[in-house]
């Protein structure tokens, strides 16, 4: 009987050391940062520099020849994960289709940059802008027209409707860039 109450005060004694070193851990914390001077960031004043991939608001971008790139394919707003993109697809006389309508909920975005990597006419970008805070939560709802920028983003001479082979009045099948004329199969046959 005598053994089993050394082996119980010596654990006890090894919790109150334990218990002792993290109290003296935590006031030697305090007391080394006690005399220290503050270190802040006045943020409006001095805005931290970002990282080079940061990711924040979502921009709709041009083609080079300043045509909207957005088809309204739907891809942004299906890889979504939490639906907060939405619009409405039309197609125009020329036979190119756009967004009739498109809309953000910045409230609900969480800036993951699916719709981005989903998209493949480089519409959808995101930018490093990220002071987007409204009292209002309506205010976060941003529409086609908000969205839209005169430039294209980061392609630069990327446009959709050269290289993606769709039949419109600007051209042909066969006539877009490295693309080859169409194959009559029935040249094939023997």
């Amino acid at each position: 009987m005598q053994p089993i109450i050394v082996i119980g005060f010596l654990n006890n004694m090894k919790v109150l050391i334990e218990i002792a070193y993290a109290l003296y851990m935590g006031f030697y914390t305090t007391l080394k940062n006690l005399f220290r001077g503050p270190f802040t960031e006045e943020y409006p004043e001095y805005k931290r520099p970002l990282p080079a991939r940061s990711r924040a608001q979502i921009i709709l971008t041009s083609d080079p020849d300043g045509q909207e790139r957005c088809v309204a394919c739907y891809l942004c707003s299906a890889v979504c994960p939490v639906d907060c993109i939405s619009m409405q697809a039309a197609e125009a006389d020329s036979g190119r289709r756009y967004a009739k309508w498109f809309r953000i909920n910045f409230g609900r975005c969480i800036f993951c940059g699916l719709c981005e990597e989903a998209c493949p006419t480089s519409a959808i970008q995101l930018t490093p802008f990220f002071e987007n805070s409204k009292r209002d939560i309506l205010k976060m709802v941003y529409e086609k027209a908000d969205l839209q920028v005169d430039h294209c983003g980061k392609d630069k001479n990327y446009n959709f409707y050269a290289y993606a082979g769709i039949v419109t009045k600007s051209a042909g099948k066969g006539e877009h860039v490295k693309e080859e004329k169409p194959v009559d199969v029935r040249t094939n046959m023997p």
